[in-house]
């Protein structure tokens, strides 16, 4: 058996693991998928499908003048499993893709399952194929076995954070008579419910907030948080508006009631189509669970709120990707393993499936014996490459894309004209890209 004949065995069934074998799929190469669930779940998981969505069940922005949206035009155009999966089990939610998370869940693994050169394995990975390509996607939650193998491969201690989910609660508890369904300035559907809060409420929620019980974590672990998805109590500690000025920002929301803009506003986005669950925006949280019973039913709406999933705290781990990662996602000390997902430094589910994505592309070059090209920093692929190779930045940390990365456009441009301009130049730029790539990259 040549070495392009043997299957490439991808570890890992989430968002990233399902992206890179089905790129590697549909460029000709047999895949091993290994996903330890249902042997064995991690603290966060739940479901026994493939790509399980353990936070929002939001992919965030779905317009091009959005970092992420385009990064989702960008996988499209890629053929991506992951946001083909997104865009046929969409749920409303405004500008942003949200989606049915056991139907895309479903989707995805369904899809996987058809595959004729695809082999599924269920059952927890505890050491890396000494031989063959391998790509490890086993995302921020990496077993203790599998991240002490990586620890001794990359000979280097991993770097953590902690990262919180948001509680879910089941629509019918909700009090629909205090809230009121709006979307920010009325663009689009009233895809959201908001709570409103005048000034005296919300500093009564905003005391007990910060004064709440958290679950404890390790006494020999350092807390670092992902700025971009801080608990909503660690929020609330660094100032009494900063909640109002953050996730409970009222701008943009008139409440039909007064016919004014309350202080605070606490949003609720939709789980599925129906309304039968809803998500409490931006309340990622750490607190112990009968503090978020108590606490979270004083936000008005929500006095009588059924928990169908209660926040909570888990330990992401991620690699040093400037000193240890190519910028094709490979080992640098073993060019035949690549990883994915956010174990490579990024942040976020789009994110997490592009790496899947390119890792996959990279792996099915390397064995068809096509040269490996970077996708151009132009793109939003490559700006987050160029982030995870950014070997002058000082306390390297995960990242979402952002406009931020890119290269800067040329001239003076009005602030609201740079969006679109940036995915112009990305989307000429990836176009361009493809057709150097291997037969199967393209759209």
């Amino acid at each position: 058996m040549t070495a392009n004949e043997m299957p490439v065995t991808v570890i890992g069934g989430g968002l990233a693991g399902c992206e890179a074998a089905w790129q590697l799929l549909r460029r000709g190469q047999r895949v091993r998928l290994c996903e330890m669930k249902p042997e064995r779940f991690s603290p966060a998981h739940k479901s026994p499908l493939l790509a399980e969505l353990v936070c929002s069940n939001s992919l965030r922005s779905n317009t091009l003048d959005n970092a992420v949206g385009l990064l989702k035009e960008e996988l499209r155009r890629m053929d991506s499993l992951i946001v083909a999966a997104a865009d046929a089990t969409a749920v409303p939610a405004g500008k942003a893709l949200a989606v049915n998370r056991n139907a895309f869940s479903r989707f995805i693994e369904e899809r996987l399952a058809a595959q004729p050169n695809m082999e599924l394995i269920r059952g927890e990975v505890t050491e890396i194929p000494a031989t063959g390509s391998t790509i490890v996607a086993t995302g921020p939650l990496t077993s203790d076995a599998l991240a002490g193998v990586i620890a001794s491969l990359t000979g280097s201690a991993y770097l953590y954070f902690y990262d919180a989910i948001s509680p879910i609660i089941e629509g019918e508890s909700i009090d629909k008579n205090r809230v009121f369904a709006a979307s920010r300035y009325g663009r689009g559907e009233a895809d959201y419910l908001n709570c409103p809060l005048d000034r005296e409420a919300y500093e009564i929620f905003w005391k007990a907030l910060k004064e709440a019980k958290e679950v404890p974590l390790h006494t020999f672990e350092e807390v670092k948080c992902f700025e971009g998805c801080l608990p909503v109590e660690v929020i609330a500690r660094r100032g009494i508006e900063t909640l109002a000025h953050g996730p409970m920002k009222p701008v943009g929301l008139i409440d039909p009631l007064t016919g004014a803009q309350p202080h605070a506003v606490v949003q609720l986005r939709r789980e599925d189509k129906e309304g039968v669950l809803y998500n409490i925006v931006g309340f990622q949280t750490k607190l112990t669970w009968p503090e978020q019973r108590r606490i979270f039913r004083m936000i008005p709406g929500l006095e009588n709120a059924e928990f169908a999933r209660y926040g909570s705290v888990h330990r992401n781990t991620f690699l040093n990707a400037p000193a240890l990662l190519t910028p094709f996602l490979q080992l640098r000390t073993r060019p035949e393993l690549f990883f994915a997902g956010q174990i490579t430094g990024v942040e976020g589910y789009i994110e997490s499936t592009a790496m899947g994505l390119l890792s996959g592309v990279n792996a099915a070059c390397l064995l068809g014996g096509w040269e490996m090209t970077q996708p151009p920093p132009e793109t939003a692929l490559g700006a987050l490459i160029g982030h995870l190779q950014r070997i002058d930045r000082k306390g390297f940390q995960p990242m979402n894309v952002a406009f931020g990365l890119f290269p800067p456009l040329s001239g003076r441009i009005r602030k609201k004209d740079r969006g679109l301009l940036y995915a112009r130049r990305a989307i000429a730029a990836l176009t361009s890209w493809q057709q150097k790539l291997m037969p199967g990259t393209g759209s």
